[in-house]
């Protein structure tokens, strides 16, 4: 089993649920979050004073695979994200050694 975490522009977060929805995907998890990679945020301007914004809002997508589904998972979530402009995101793949299903006790892959 893996843990599959997509940081994506905000936007294209219900791209992405979509495309996920059509793989099959039972479910995810998506927060709003703030940061920055190479872009190293940007500067605006506000009632003509130029200030610098370093962290810029993200959402995070949090998804538990089998192992089986995750090139899929990666190519729909690359595929449905992507803009081709700086800041599209990261995809980063986690081993889960266990998983629990509160509700039934069940564990492993059909707890997921």
């Amino acid at each position: 089993m893996k843990l599959i975490q997509a940081i994506v522009k905000p936007f294209k977060v219900e791209a992405v649920r979509e495309a996920l929805q059509d793989l099959g995907v039972a479910g995810m998890t998506v927060t709003e979050v703030k940061g920055y990679g190479r872009q190293k945020g940007h500067t605006e301007v506000y009632r003509g004073s130029e200030y610098t914004v370093d962290f810029l809002p993200k959402s995070e997508i949090l998804i538990a695979a089998d192992d089986t589904q995750v090139p899929a998972i990666i190519k729909g979530i690359s595929d449905a994200a992507r803009t081709g402009k700086i800041g599209d995101g990261k995809i980063f793949v986690h081993p889960i050694e266990e998983t629990i299903r509160i509700r039934t006790g069940e564990s492993g892959s059909i707890a997921i």
